[in-house]
């Protein structure tokens, strides 16, 4: 019998572990971009690189008293997935194809970013409320999958 995990468990496994880097003070977000069972790049929310996290400045939407969800270029941060993909676009990782794994599902600025690097597939453990990411990778034929950590 195969007591190892499933492929999506294992990356998302992945996705938890990256997530601990994160230096956003409101929640730690990992992400995990895959193609046939090979990783090809990570990323966790945080400010951009060389620059002053929040951790050390405070938090911008928190000194704003903005809600989640909402104004999100209210931030220092970029997002998990923006960083996965980036890191991919940084060092030429072709993405189309791919599935993200990612401890959130991705709000609409990500989806759209997801939806034109070609990501087939989507794998979260938590939902996010974001009707218009739904309806957009729904549009877009991108299947996104709620993962259950147990």
């Amino acid at each position: 019998m195969d007591t190892r995990p499933s492929w999506d468990r294992y990356f998302m496994h992945i996705a938890r572990v990256v997530a601990h880097r994160s230096t956003c003070l409101r929640r730690q977000i990992g992400a995990v971009l895959v193609l046939e069972k090979r990783i090809l790049a990570t990323g966790y929310n945080g400010a951009p690189s060389g620059l002053t996290h929040c951790e050390e400045s405070g938090c911008l939407r928190v000194k704003r008293n903005i809600p989640s969800g909402q104004r999100h270029e209210l931030c220092r941060g970029l997002h998990a997935e923006e960083n996965a993909l980036l890191q991919a676009a940084r060092y030429g990782t072709r993405c189309e194809g791919a599935a993200l794994y990612t401890t959130h599902v991705p709000c609409v600025m990500c989806t759209k970013m997801i939806i034109n690097c070609g990501i087939r597939r989507i794998a979260a453990v938590e939902p996010y409320p974001d009707e218009l990411a739904s309806q957009m990778l729904s549009e877009a034929n991108v299947e996104l999958v709620l993962v259950s950590e147990s």
